[in-house]
């Protein structure tokens, strides 16, 4: 680790604590996390019978802390974010590390939860912990600031001035309104597991993990209480033992938690989704505009949305060659990522040509060759999924030169074709015919200015490399 006193120290969740700082269990709150996302994007129209289980729920008034100077909403899309936190507070939370219950807590699990306008969309947006960024000047509650830093681990956020300060943070460096926040500690997390009936998880080998107790054969599995504790917390145990890759196990488990909720019967059947709640209201906090009304209104607008349409995905993020245990937000698909997320629009439905105009060639007709000239690695890949998700029929074309400008190029025959696929791309010139192009085919060169396609069926915001929906087979790699 790095001696410099700017950073702070971490360790291992299931790794043994030979000193009396170290801070294992900080995982739960990705769990604790996945309960937020059933929550926010389930049904709760069963508003009254729940009203007492609600009540629970601790408030802190994050506008007074803020200030005015925030980003300007260019959409009506909700985003929340989410956040675990490893207090020892009470006596629940304190049995996982009584020597650190007068410690200030630290949240090493942030999740922004982008919920797209018109309700058919959700994305749960991973903020890894050793990001380094620039950490702001924020308003404590007993009226003191603190003092700003040019670059920071994120997670030290919380700890310098709680989710206020976090929200701000983040808002910095994406310029994205935050609409609300979910605070969570893992105090509820065995009864989380057992109200939704076990969590599905697939090991890819057999595990006996002395650390973390964590003891299954390689397959599939349902687990809960001790044993889903002991699997969210097993590092070395699985995988290749890097924070990153556990990081993806964890989004399997939230999306795996979100679907069997939104597929079991838990948010649709009322003594389940009480013991649900119970099991978890009295370790949330929330910004108090987070009420039981606004959760409800939220909810109703997203009775669309399926775990088909949840997913999960990671900020672009590269090495910080400072210091290799640390990480750096890569640039440009980061800010492009975030532009995505600003941006989102609801899908317009598709207007009827005009009398007497000539029917647009459908997607099911044109073949498109996409080229990358984005300067971002696997762009080409991405969009073409997102192509291929509208009915076009699509293949990789390579790398080009670096260019600033999208544009679509059309081969001889294809002019219509070309005109399709334009009406889909952001901010392009009128297609142009290619020379020495193939005859048919239409060519999409994506530069550095791309953003996403136009009705772009994940929501408006471009499929991120490594996404996780909640309805993947939970043995996929």
């Amino acid at each position: 680790m790095n001696s410099n006193p700017m950073y702070m120290e971490y360790v291992d969740d299931a790794d043994p604590e030979p000193s009396a700082r170290r801070r294992g269990w900080r995982v739960l709150g990705w769990v604790s996390i996945g309960l937020s996302v059933v929550m926010v994007a389930g049904s709760l129209t069963a508003y009254g019978v729940y009203r007492k289980a609600m009540g629970n729920i601790s408030h802190e008034d994050a506008n007074a802390l803020l200030g005015p100077n925030r980003p300007k909403k260019l959409n009506s899309a909700m985003n929340i974010l989410l956040l675990g936190s490893d207090t020892r507070a009470g006596a629940g939370n304190a049995q996982y590390g009584r020597s650190m219950t007068k410690e200030p807590p630290r949240s090493d699990t942030m999740i922004l939860l982008h919920l797209s306008p018109g309700g058919g969309q959700a994305i749960g947006i991973s903020i890894p912990r050793d990001l380094m960024i620039p950490i702001p000047s924020c308003k404590l509650k007993n009226g003191r600031s603190t003092a700003a830093q040019p670059v920071g681990q994120i997670n030290s956020s919380f700890t310098l001035g709680g989710a206020s300060c976090v929200i701000k943070t983040i808002e910095g460096f994406t310029n994205i309104k935050i609409d609300h926040f979910v605070q969570v500690d893992f105090n509820g997390f065995k009864a989380i597991t057992e109200a939704v009936g076990g969590v599905p998880v697939c090991l890819p080998k057999s595990v006996n993990d002395p650390q973390s107790k964590l003891r299954l054969s390689k397959g599939r599995h349902v687990i809960k209480g001790e044993t889903a504790l002991a699997y969210v917390r097993v590092r070395k145990g699985l995988g290749n033992g890097s924070d990153t890759d556990r990081i993806k196990r964890q989004q399997k488990f939230m999306g795996a938690l979100a679907n069997q909720a939104m597929s079991a019967g838990v948010l649709s059947n009322p003594s389940k989704l009480l013991s649900l709640m119970n099991a978890t209201t009295k370790s949330l906090t929330t910004d108090d505009e987070l009420t039981p009304q606004v959760m409800m209104k939220i909810a109703q607008g997203m009775q669309g949305m399926t775990s088909g349409k949840l997913r999960f995905v990671t900020v672009p993020w590269g090495a910080y060659a400072p210091d290799p245990n640390r990480v750096a937000l890569r640039q440009p698909a980061a800010d492009q990522f975030f532009s995505s997320i600003r941006n989102d629009r609801t899908v317009p439905t598709e207007p009827k040509p005009s009398a007497g105009t000539a029917p647009k060639i459908p997607p099911s007709q044109v073949r498109v060759r996409v080229y990358n000239a984005s300067g971002i690695s696997g762009q080409a890949k991405r969009v073409a999924d997102d192509l291929e998700q509208q009915g076009f029929h699509v293949t990789v074309g390579g790398n080009m030169s670096t260019t600033q400008t999208s544009r679509v190029m059309y081969g001889a025959g294809a002019e219509q074709h070309a005109q399709t696929l334009n009406a889909l791309v952001p901010n392009a010139p009128q297609p142009a015919a290619r020379t020495g192009g193939t005859p048919g085919v239409v060519d999409l060169v994506l530069g550095s200015n791309w953003t996403s396609l136009k009705n772009s069926k994940s929501g408006g915001i471009p499929t991120q490399e490594g996404e996780i929906k909640a309805t993947d087979d939970i043995c996929k790699e």
